[in-house]
Protein backbone atom coordinates (compact mmCIF):
# COMPACT_ATOMS: atom_id res chain seq x y z
CA UNK A 1 0.00 0.00 0.00
CA UNK A 2 1.54 3.39 -1.23
CA UNK A 3 0.36 6.80 0.67
CA UNK A 4 1.90 9.92 -1.75
CA UNK A 5 1.59 13.06 0.08
CA UNK A 6 2.03 16.65 -0.65
CA UNK A 7 3.92 19.19 1.77
CA UNK A 8 5.24 22.53 1.06
CA UNK A 9 6.13 20.92 -3.02
CA UNK A 10 7.74 17.61 -1.54
CA UNK A 11 6.11 14.55 -2.50
CA UNK A 12 6.49 12.25 0.14
CA UNK A 13 6.00 8.25 -0.58
CA UNK A 14 5.36 6.11 2.08
CA UNK A 15 4.91 2.26 1.52
CA UNK A 16 3.41 -0.06 4.14
CA UNK A 17 5.47 -3.14 5.16
CA UNK A 18 4.91 -5.69 7.94
CA UNK A 19 1.63 -3.15 8.86
CA UNK A 20 3.40 0.08 9.52
CA UNK A 21 3.76 2.48 7.17
CA UNK A 22 7.19 4.32 6.67
CA UNK A 23 9.98 6.02 4.21
CA UNK A 24 13.66 5.89 3.96
CA UNK A 25 14.82 9.35 3.39
CA UNK A 26 17.67 12.08 4.33
CA UNK A 27 14.73 13.65 5.79
CA UNK A 28 14.26 14.49 9.53
CA UNK A 29 10.93 13.29 10.04
CA UNK A 30 8.29 10.59 8.75
CA UNK A 31 4.84 10.07 8.85
CA UNK A 32 3.92 6.77 10.59
CA UNK A 33 0.75 4.95 11.27
CA UNK A 34 0.07 1.55 12.78
CA UNK A 35 -2.77 -0.80 11.11
CA UNK A 36 -6.50 1.00 11.72
CA UNK A 37 -4.66 4.12 13.01
CA UNK A 38 -4.75 7.83 12.21
CA UNK A 39 -1.19 9.08 10.59
CA UNK A 40 0.99 10.92 12.84
CA UNK A 41 3.78 12.80 12.34
CA UNK A 42 7.52 10.60 14.07
CA UNK A 43 10.91 11.02 13.76
CA UNK A 44 12.35 9.26 11.23
CA UNK A 45 15.20 7.71 13.28
CA UNK A 46 12.74 6.13 16.18
CA UNK A 47 10.56 4.43 13.15
CA UNK A 48 14.16 2.70 11.94
CA UNK A 49 14.47 1.78 15.51
CA UNK A 50 11.27 0.46 16.12
CA UNK A 51 11.45 -1.85 12.93
CA UNK A 52 14.94 -2.80 14.09
CA UNK A 53 13.36 -3.68 17.78
CA UNK A 54 10.49 -5.68 15.91
CA UNK A 55 12.75 -7.45 13.85
CA UNK A 56 15.14 -7.95 16.91
CA UNK A 57 18.12 -6.92 14.54
CA UNK A 58 20.59 -5.72 17.23
CA UNK A 59 23.50 -3.26 15.30
CA UNK A 60 26.51 -1.91 16.54
CA UNK A 61 28.82 0.42 14.92
CA UNK A 62 29.10 4.08 12.71
CA UNK A 63 27.26 5.30 10.21
CA UNK A 64 25.03 2.34 9.82
CA UNK A 65 22.07 2.35 7.00
CA UNK A 66 18.63 1.35 7.22
CA UNK A 67 17.49 -1.84 7.17
CA UNK A 68 15.67 -2.98 3.72
CA UNK A 69 12.11 -3.96 3.72
CA UNK A 70 11.84 -5.71 0.13
CA UNK A 71 14.12 -7.07 -2.28
CA UNK A 72 12.89 -4.72 -4.87
CA UNK A 73 14.59 -2.14 -2.97
CA UNK A 74 17.61 -3.87 -4.13
CA UNK A 75 16.73 -3.16 -7.49
CA UNK A 76 15.75 0.10 -7.53
CA UNK A 77 18.23 1.83 -4.80
CA UNK A 78 21.82 -0.10 -5.33
CA UNK A 79 20.66 -1.46 -9.17
CA UNK A 80 20.66 -5.19 -8.41
CA UNK A 81 19.59 -6.99 -11.94
CA UNK A 82 16.37 -7.73 -12.24
CA UNK A 83 16.60 -11.48 -13.16
CA UNK A 84 18.73 -11.87 -9.71
CA UNK A 85 15.10 -10.10 -7.97
CA UNK A 86 13.11 -12.59 -10.67
CA UNK A 87 15.18 -15.57 -9.38
CA UNK A 88 14.84 -14.73 -5.70
CA UNK A 89 10.88 -14.40 -5.59
CA UNK A 90 11.23 -18.21 -7.81
CA UNK A 91 12.96 -19.50 -5.38
CA UNK A 92 10.16 -18.74 -2.63
CA UNK A 93 11.57 -15.80 -1.00
CA UNK A 94 9.23 -13.07 -0.35
CA UNK A 95 10.31 -10.45 2.02
CA UNK A 96 14.04 -10.37 3.54
CA UNK A 97 14.54 -12.24 6.81
CA UNK A 98 15.80 -9.71 9.90
CA UNK A 99 19.62 -10.54 8.98
CA UNK A 100 19.22 -10.15 5.15
CA UNK A 101 16.79 -6.68 6.07
CA UNK A 102 20.19 -5.34 7.89
CA UNK A 103 23.59 -7.38 6.41
CA UNK A 104 22.47 -6.77 2.43
CA UNK A 105 22.60 -3.10 3.33
CA UNK A 106 25.55 -2.56 5.16
CA UNK A 107 27.62 -4.75 2.35
CA UNK A 108 25.95 -3.00 -0.53
CA UNK A 109 27.75 0.54 0.73
CA UNK A 110 30.94 -2.15 1.26
CA UNK A 111 31.12 -1.73 4.79
CA UNK A 112 33.04 -5.00 6.97
CA UNK A 113 30.57 -6.89 9.09
CA UNK A 114 30.65 -9.60 11.71
CA UNK A 115 27.34 -11.07 11.69
CA UNK A 116 25.28 -13.98 13.50
CA UNK A 117 21.56 -14.84 13.43
CA UNK A 118 19.93 -18.16 14.30
CA UNK A 119 20.45 -21.48 12.31
CA UNK A 120 17.60 -21.42 9.51
CA UNK A 121 17.48 -17.42 9.11
CA UNK A 122 18.83 -16.92 5.46
CA UNK A 123 22.06 -16.01 6.35
CA UNK A 124 23.83 -17.29 2.78
CA UNK A 125 21.62 -15.61 0.78
CA UNK A 126 22.64 -12.40 3.27
CA UNK A 127 25.68 -12.32 1.61
CA UNK A 128 25.04 -14.25 -1.53
CA UNK A 129 22.84 -11.13 -3.26
CA UNK A 130 25.50 -8.27 -2.06
CA UNK A 131 27.80 -9.91 -3.81
CA UNK A 132 26.00 -10.68 -7.23
CA UNK A 133 24.98 -7.06 -7.26
CA UNK A 134 28.61 -5.13 -6.56
CA UNK A 135 30.53 -7.74 -9.20
CA UNK A 136 27.51 -6.74 -11.84
CA UNK A 137 28.58 -8.94 -14.48
CA UNK A 138 30.81 -11.69 -16.15
CA UNK A 139 34.33 -10.13 -16.31
CA UNK A 140 37.23 -11.58 -17.41
CA UNK A 141 39.39 -10.23 -14.52
CA UNK A 142 40.15 -13.31 -12.52
CA UNK A 143 38.03 -14.13 -9.13
CA UNK A 144 36.51 -11.48 -7.33
CA UNK A 145 34.39 -12.89 -4.85
CA UNK A 146 35.93 -15.92 -2.25
CA UNK A 147 33.74 -17.80 -0.10
CA UNK A 148 35.30 -20.26 2.64
CA UNK A 149 33.11 -22.29 4.12
CA UNK A 150 34.42 -24.85 6.69
CA UNK A 151 33.16 -28.38 5.03
CA UNK A 152 32.91 -29.19 1.60
CA UNK A 153 29.30 -30.39 2.14
CA UNK A 154 28.47 -26.24 3.29
CA UNK A 155 30.65 -25.52 0.23
CA UNK A 156 28.49 -27.65 -2.18
CA UNK A 157 25.49 -26.05 -0.49
CA UNK A 158 26.64 -22.15 -1.09
CA UNK A 159 27.48 -22.82 -4.89
CA UNK A 160 24.29 -24.47 -5.60
CA UNK A 161 22.39 -21.30 -4.30
CA UNK A 162 24.67 -18.96 -6.25
CA UNK A 163 24.05 -21.13 -9.20
CA UNK A 164 20.20 -20.37 -8.48
CA UNK A 165 20.31 -16.66 -7.60
CA UNK A 166 22.52 -15.77 -10.29
CA UNK A 167 20.91 -17.70 -13.15
CA UNK A 168 20.48 -16.20 -16.74
CA UNK A 169 23.21 -13.38 -15.41
CA UNK A 170 26.25 -15.14 -16.72
CA UNK A 171 28.15 -15.11 -13.74
CA UNK A 172 31.15 -18.22 -13.61
CA UNK A 173 30.82 -19.50 -9.46
CA UNK A 174 33.59 -22.29 -9.06
CA UNK A 175 34.25 -24.51 -6.55
CA UNK A 176 37.52 -26.18 -5.98
CA UNK A 177 37.03 -30.10 -6.10
CA UNK A 178 40.07 -31.95 -6.62
CA UNK A 179 43.55 -30.00 -5.50
CA UNK A 180 45.56 -32.03 -8.40
CA UNK A 181 42.94 -30.93 -11.03
CA UNK A 182 42.44 -27.35 -9.90
CA UNK A 183 46.17 -26.43 -9.91
CA UNK A 184 45.68 -27.51 -13.85
CA UNK A 185 42.31 -25.27 -13.96
CA UNK A 186 43.30 -22.30 -11.86
CA UNK A 187 47.41 -21.73 -12.67
CA UNK A 188 49.04 -18.86 -14.13
CA UNK A 189 48.62 -20.27 -17.34
CA UNK A 190 45.28 -20.20 -18.05
CA UNK A 191 42.41 -17.73 -19.39
CA UNK A 192 40.60 -15.74 -16.20
CA UNK A 193 36.90 -16.80 -16.83
CA UNK A 194 36.40 -16.47 -13.43
CA UNK A 195 34.32 -14.79 -10.81
CA UNK A 196 33.45 -16.20 -7.66
CA UNK A 197 35.25 -19.03 -5.84
CA UNK A 198 33.60 -21.13 -3.01
CA UNK A 199 35.90 -23.23 -1.27
CA UNK A 200 37.54 -24.82 1.85
CA UNK A 201 40.83 -23.47 3.88
CA UNK A 202 42.69 -26.32 3.32
CA UNK A 203 42.27 -26.94 -0.55
CA UNK A 204 42.41 -22.82 -1.20
CA UNK A 205 46.01 -22.88 0.83
CA UNK A 206 46.98 -26.16 -0.79
CA UNK A 207 46.93 -24.41 -4.15
CA UNK A 208 48.29 -21.02 -2.20
CA UNK A 209 51.80 -23.14 -1.49
CA UNK A 210 52.01 -24.56 -5.02
CA UNK A 211 55.36 -22.83 -6.81
CA UNK A 212 54.24 -20.99 -8.31
CA UNK A 213 51.11 -20.18 -6.57
CA UNK A 214 48.31 -22.12 -8.58
CA UNK A 215 45.98 -19.70 -8.00
CA UNK A 216 46.00 -15.85 -8.32
CA UNK A 217 43.45 -13.62 -5.86
CA UNK A 218 44.80 -10.51 -6.56
CA UNK A 219 41.31 -9.11 -7.94
CA UNK A 220 39.11 -10.26 -5.10
CA UNK A 221 37.15 -7.56 -3.64
CA UNK A 222 34.83 -9.30 -1.39
CA UNK A 223 36.20 -12.40 1.05
CA UNK A 224 33.42 -13.98 2.85
CA UNK A 225 34.24 -16.78 5.84
CA UNK A 226 31.09 -18.75 6.24
CA UNK A 227 30.54 -20.40 10.02
CA UNK A 228 33.20 -17.95 11.16
CA UNK A 229 33.33 -19.17 14.80
CA UNK A 230 33.70 -22.92 13.96
CA UNK A 231 36.78 -22.16 12.34
CA UNK A 232 38.41 -20.34 15.28
CA UNK A 233 37.10 -23.12 17.92
CA UNK A 234 39.84 -24.26 20.55
CA UNK A 235 42.18 -26.58 18.42
CA UNK A 236 42.03 -24.65 15.43
CA UNK A 237 44.48 -21.86 15.69
CA UNK A 238 46.02 -24.09 12.30
CA UNK A 239 43.23 -21.97 10.87
CA UNK A 240 43.82 -18.48 11.68
CA UNK A 241 46.79 -19.00 10.43
CA UNK A 242 45.28 -20.20 7.20
CA UNK A 243 43.26 -17.46 6.68
CA UNK A 244 46.24 -14.85 7.54
CA UNK A 245 47.62 -16.37 4.26
CA UNK A 246 44.42 -16.24 2.57
CA UNK A 247 44.80 -12.20 3.62
CA UNK A 248 47.77 -11.59 2.15
CA UNK A 249 46.98 -13.10 -1.17
CA UNK A 250 44.36 -11.35 -1.43
CA UNK A 251 46.21 -7.97 -2.35
CA UNK A 252 43.36 -5.83 -3.95
CA UNK A 253 42.95 -2.37 -2.44
CA UNK A 254 39.79 -2.78 -2.97
CA UNK A 255 39.00 -5.93 -0.54
CA UNK A 256 36.61 -6.06 1.95
CA UNK A 257 36.05 -8.87 4.82
CA UNK A 258 32.94 -10.35 6.31
CA UNK A 259 31.83 -13.22 8.78
CA UNK A 260 29.04 -15.00 9.69
CA UNK A 261 27.88 -18.01 11.72
CA UNK A 262 25.15 -18.83 13.48
CA UNK A 263 26.55 -17.97 16.93
CA UNK A 264 28.75 -15.67 18.79
CA UNK A 265 32.06 -16.40 19.85
CA UNK A 266 34.22 -13.78 21.58
CA UNK A 267 37.24 -14.40 20.50
CA UNK A 268 36.30 -14.05 17.21
CA UNK A 269 34.85 -10.77 18.01
CA UNK A 270 37.72 -9.52 19.08
CA UNK A 271 39.87 -10.87 16.29
CA UNK A 272 37.58 -8.95 14.00
CA UNK A 273 37.98 -5.07 15.95
CA UNK A 274 41.88 -6.23 15.45
CA UNK A 275 42.01 -7.01 11.73
CA UNK A 276 39.13 -5.41 10.39
CA UNK A 277 38.34 -1.71 9.49
CA UNK A 278 35.50 0.18 10.87
CA UNK A 279 33.89 -2.53 11.94
CA UNK A 280 29.42 -3.50 12.09
CA UNK A 281 28.46 -6.10 14.00
CA UNK A 282 24.94 -7.26 13.44
CA UNK A 283 23.61 -10.01 15.74
CA UNK A 284 19.76 -11.22 15.68
CA UNK A 285 18.07 -11.98 19.08
CA UNK A 286 19.79 -13.04 22.02
CA UNK A 287 23.64 -14.44 21.20
CA UNK A 288 24.31 -17.81 20.96
CA UNK A 289 19.99 -18.70 21.16
CA UNK A 290 18.48 -21.95 19.79
CA UNK A 291 15.54 -21.20 17.05
CA UNK A 292 12.55 -20.38 18.86
CA UNK A 293 10.49 -22.68 15.78
CA UNK A 294 12.19 -26.28 17.15
CA UNK A 295 10.63 -28.03 20.49
CA UNK A 296 13.32 -28.93 22.54
CA UNK A 297 13.74 -32.08 24.80
CA UNK A 298 16.03 -33.59 27.39
CA UNK A 299 15.77 -37.07 28.20
CA UNK A 300 17.39 -39.24 30.52
CA UNK A 301 18.45 -42.11 29.85
CA UNK A 302 20.35 -43.48 33.00
CA UNK A 303 23.37 -44.81 30.72
CA UNK A 304 25.15 -45.64 27.41
CA UNK A 305 23.04 -49.24 26.64
CA UNK A 306 20.01 -46.92 27.60
CA UNK A 307 20.45 -44.90 24.64
CA UNK A 308 19.87 -47.79 22.29
CA UNK A 309 16.55 -48.82 24.63
CA UNK A 310 15.72 -45.15 23.86
CA UNK A 311 16.53 -45.63 20.60
CA UNK A 312 14.19 -48.35 19.64
CA UNK A 313 11.85 -47.25 21.91
CA UNK A 314 11.81 -43.98 19.66
CA UNK A 315 11.30 -46.02 15.78
CA UNK A 316 8.74 -48.43 17.41
CA UNK A 317 6.58 -45.68 18.49
CA UNK A 318 6.83 -44.07 14.83
CA UNK A 319 8.56 -41.64 13.82
CA UNK A 320 7.85 -38.45 10.68
CA UNK A 321 11.69 -38.81 8.50
CA UNK A 322 13.55 -37.29 7.77
CA UNK A 323 15.46 -37.37 11.08
CA UNK A 324 19.47 -36.74 11.86
CA UNK A 325 21.09 -38.50 14.85
CA UNK A 326 24.47 -37.22 15.63
CA UNK A 327 27.14 -39.11 18.38
CA UNK A 328 30.54 -37.71 19.00
CA UNK A 329 32.84 -40.09 17.14
CA UNK A 330 33.37 -41.95 13.31
CA UNK A 331 33.23 -45.07 15.37
CA UNK A 332 30.36 -44.41 17.16
CA UNK A 333 28.74 -43.53 14.05
CA UNK A 334 29.68 -46.64 12.81
CA UNK A 335 28.55 -48.80 15.89
CA UNK A 336 25.13 -47.50 15.80
CA UNK A 337 24.94 -47.53 12.07
CA UNK A 338 25.10 -51.85 12.88
CA UNK A 339 22.69 -51.55 15.31
CA UNK A 340 20.22 -49.56 13.41
CA UNK A 341 20.41 -50.97 9.77
CA UNK A 342 18.66 -54.20 11.02
CA UNK A 343 15.32 -52.48 12.27
CA UNK A 344 13.78 -52.56 9.29
CA UNK A 345 14.56 -49.00 8.49
CA UNK A 346 16.04 -46.91 5.87
CA UNK A 347 19.38 -45.85 7.86
CA UNK A 348 23.19 -44.54 6.74
CA UNK A 349 25.91 -43.06 7.88
CA UNK A 350 28.12 -39.75 7.12
CA UNK A 351 31.44 -39.10 8.23
CA UNK A 352 35.00 -37.67 7.37
CA UNK A 353 36.31 -41.28 6.86
CA UNK A 354 34.23 -41.99 3.74
CA UNK A 355 35.27 -41.09 0.52
CA UNK A 356 33.76 -37.63 -0.85
CA UNK A 357 31.96 -39.67 -3.83
CA UNK A 358 30.06 -41.79 -0.85
CA UNK A 359 29.35 -38.54 0.88
CA UNK A 360 27.79 -37.12 -1.72
CA UNK A 361 25.83 -39.98 -2.65
CA UNK A 362 24.69 -40.11 1.15
CA UNK A 363 23.32 -36.43 0.94
CA UNK A 364 21.91 -36.99 -2.32
CA UNK A 365 20.14 -39.69 -1.07
CA UNK A 366 19.16 -38.34 1.99
CA UNK A 367 17.44 -34.78 -0.04
CA UNK A 368 15.46 -37.68 -2.25
CA UNK A 369 13.87 -39.23 0.68
CA UNK A 370 15.90 -43.04 0.26
CA UNK A 371 17.36 -42.26 3.44
CA UNK A 372 14.80 -41.66 6.62
CA UNK A 373 17.45 -42.06 9.38
CA UNK A 374 21.39 -40.09 8.72
CA UNK A 375 23.75 -40.96 11.92
CA UNK A 376 26.40 -38.57 11.61
CA UNK A 377 29.26 -36.46 13.46
CA UNK A 378 29.93 -32.93 13.65
CA UNK A 379 30.95 -32.72 10.04
CA UNK A 380 26.84 -32.39 9.33
CA UNK A 381 26.16 -30.21 12.44
CA UNK A 382 27.49 -26.56 10.28
CA UNK A 383 25.36 -25.12 7.88
CA UNK A 384 24.05 -27.54 6.02
CA UNK A 385 20.25 -26.69 5.18
CA UNK A 386 18.54 -30.13 4.53
CA UNK A 387 14.93 -29.03 3.50
CA UNK A 388 11.94 -30.44 6.13
CA UNK A 389 14.35 -32.04 8.60
CA UNK A 390 11.49 -33.08 11.18
CA UNK A 391 13.92 -34.27 13.92
CA UNK A 392 17.25 -34.47 15.09
CA UNK A 393 18.42 -36.66 17.75
CA UNK A 394 20.96 -36.04 20.06
CA UNK A 395 22.28 -40.04 20.54
CA UNK A 396 25.90 -38.21 22.42
CA UNK A 397 25.45 -35.78 24.32
CA UNK A 398 27.01 -31.94 22.91
CA UNK A 399 30.06 -30.71 24.59
CA UNK A 400 29.29 -27.29 24.67
CA UNK A 401 26.38 -24.97 23.68
CA UNK A 402 27.15 -23.99 20.54
CA UNK A 403 27.58 -27.22 19.19
CA UNK A 404 23.98 -28.18 21.19
CA UNK A 405 22.82 -24.99 19.09
CA UNK A 406 24.41 -25.82 15.41
CA UNK A 407 23.01 -29.23 15.68
CA UNK A 408 19.18 -28.81 16.27
CA UNK A 409 19.68 -26.13 14.14
CA UNK A 410 19.11 -28.74 11.15
CA UNK A 411 15.36 -28.88 11.97
CA UNK A 412 13.09 -25.52 12.47
CA UNK A 413 14.48 -24.07 9.51
CA UNK A 414 13.13 -20.94 7.86
CA UNK A 415 10.39 -20.63 9.86
CA UNK A 416 9.09 -24.71 10.08
CA UNK A 417 8.57 -26.30 12.86
CA UNK A 418 10.95 -28.90 14.41
CA UNK A 419 11.95 -31.43 17.42
CA UNK A 420 15.05 -32.29 18.85
CA UNK A 421 15.50 -34.77 21.79
CA UNK A 422 18.59 -35.18 23.39
CA UNK A 423 19.85 -38.24 25.50
CA UNK A 424 21.88 -37.78 28.84
CA UNK A 425 23.42 -40.04 31.31
CA UNK A 426 25.02 -39.47 34.33
CA UNK A 427 28.12 -39.20 33.04
CA UNK A 428 26.84 -36.18 31.18
CA UNK A 429 25.33 -34.06 34.12
CA UNK A 430 28.55 -31.36 34.09
CA UNK A 431 27.43 -30.33 30.92
CA UNK A 432 23.90 -30.41 31.25
CA UNK A 433 23.39 -26.75 32.68
CA UNK A 434 24.96 -24.73 29.97
CA UNK A 435 22.70 -26.42 27.28
CA UNK A 436 19.29 -26.78 29.84
CA UNK A 437 19.83 -22.68 29.78
CA UNK A 438 19.66 -22.68 26.03
CA UNK A 439 16.79 -24.54 25.76
CA UNK A 440 15.39 -22.37 28.71
CA UNK A 441 15.77 -18.88 26.43
CA UNK A 442 13.99 -20.57 23.43
CA UNK A 443 10.73 -21.06 25.80
CA UNK A 444 11.01 -24.93 26.13
CA UNK A 445 10.55 -26.51 29.69
CA UNK A 446 13.16 -27.54 31.38
CA UNK A 447 13.23 -28.92 35.30
CA UNK A 448 14.63 -26.38 37.98
CA UNK A 449 16.81 -28.97 39.44
CA UNK A 450 19.00 -28.51 35.67
CA UNK A 451 19.62 -25.05 36.24
CA UNK A 452 20.77 -25.30 39.46
CA UNK A 453 23.43 -27.71 39.11
CA UNK A 454 26.90 -26.70 39.54
CA UNK A 455 28.98 -24.54 36.83
CA UNK A 456 31.45 -26.36 35.28
CA UNK A 457 34.64 -25.33 35.39
CA UNK A 458 36.56 -23.38 33.00
CA UNK A 459 39.55 -25.97 32.53
CA UNK A 460 37.13 -28.69 32.26
CA UNK A 461 34.71 -27.41 30.25
CA UNK A 462 37.72 -26.92 27.58
CA UNK A 463 39.05 -30.05 28.05
CA UNK A 464 35.39 -31.52 27.10
CA UNK A 465 35.50 -29.25 24.30
CA UNK A 466 38.43 -30.99 22.75
CA UNK A 467 38.06 -34.02 24.12
CA UNK A 468 34.79 -36.16 24.99
CA UNK A 469 33.88 -38.00 27.71
CA UNK A 470 35.06 -41.87 26.92
CA UNK A 471 31.56 -43.68 26.46
CA UNK A 472 31.61 -48.13 26.19
CA UNK A 473 31.19 -49.29 22.54
CA UNK A 474 27.42 -49.41 21.12
CA UNK A 475 26.00 -52.43 20.99
CA UNK A 476 23.52 -55.06 22.20
CA UNK A 477 25.14 -58.51 21.10
CA UNK A 478 27.25 -59.90 24.28
CA UNK A 479 30.95 -58.82 24.07
CA UNK A 480 32.26 -62.63 24.31
CA UNK A 481 31.10 -62.57 20.79
CA UNK A 482 33.06 -59.91 19.28
CA UNK A 483 36.14 -61.12 21.00
CA UNK A 484 38.99 -62.72 18.50
CA UNK A 485 40.44 -65.80 18.84
CA UNK A 486 43.86 -66.69 19.38
CA UNK A 487 46.61 -67.00 16.66
CA UNK A 488 48.56 -70.34 15.67
CA UNK A 489 51.26 -68.98 17.83
CA UNK A 490 49.59 -67.88 20.86
CA UNK A 491 47.66 -71.14 21.06
CA UNK A 492 50.03 -73.58 20.53
CA UNK A 493 51.70 -71.57 23.62
CA UNK A 494 48.81 -71.94 25.85
CA UNK A 495 48.93 -75.74 24.90
CA UNK A 496 52.45 -75.99 25.41
CA UNK A 497 52.16 -74.49 28.84
CA UNK A 498 48.82 -76.58 30.08
CA UNK A 499 51.03 -80.01 29.08
CA UNK A 500 53.45 -78.33 31.23
CA UNK A 501 51.50 -77.83 34.57
CA UNK A 502 49.97 -81.43 33.84
CA UNK A 503 53.51 -83.00 33.53
CA UNK A 504 54.23 -81.29 36.72
CA UNK A 505 50.80 -82.37 38.32
CA UNK A 506 51.42 -85.83 37.66
CA UNK A 507 55.13 -85.91 38.52
CA UNK A 508 53.58 -84.34 41.97
CA UNK A 509 50.91 -86.86 42.34
CA UNK A 510 53.74 -89.33 41.78
CA UNK A 511 56.28 -88.08 44.74
CA UNK A 512 53.63 -88.11 47.02
CA UNK A 513 52.65 -91.87 46.62
CA UNK A 514 55.86 -92.87 46.85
Amino acid sequence: MIFVIKEKSIILTIQCIFGYCYKYTPAAYDWFCGPGSQMEYQPATDLVNRIRHQNRINVHGTDIPDPISTFEELQKEYDLDPRIVQNIKAAGFQTPTPIQMQAIPLMMLKREILASAPTGSGKTMAFCLPLLAHLRQPLNKGFRALIISPTRELATQTHRELLKLSDGVGFRVHMINKGVEAVKKYGPKTAKKFDILVTTPNRLIYLLNQDPPAINLNSVEWLVVDESDKLFEEGKTGFREQLATIFLACTSPKIRRVLFSATFATDVEQWCKLNLDNLVCVNIGPRNSAAETVEQQLLFVGSENGKLLAMRNLIKQGFLPPVLVFVQSIDRARELFHELVYEGINVDVIHADRTQQQRDNVVSSFRSGKIWVLICTALMARGIDFKGINLVINYDFPTTAVEYIHRIGRTGRAGHKGKAITFFTEDDKPLLRSIANVIKKAGCPVPDYMIGLKKIKSKLKRQLATKPLRRSTIRTTPRILFEKKPGKRKRRKRKATAKEANAKGDASEVISNS
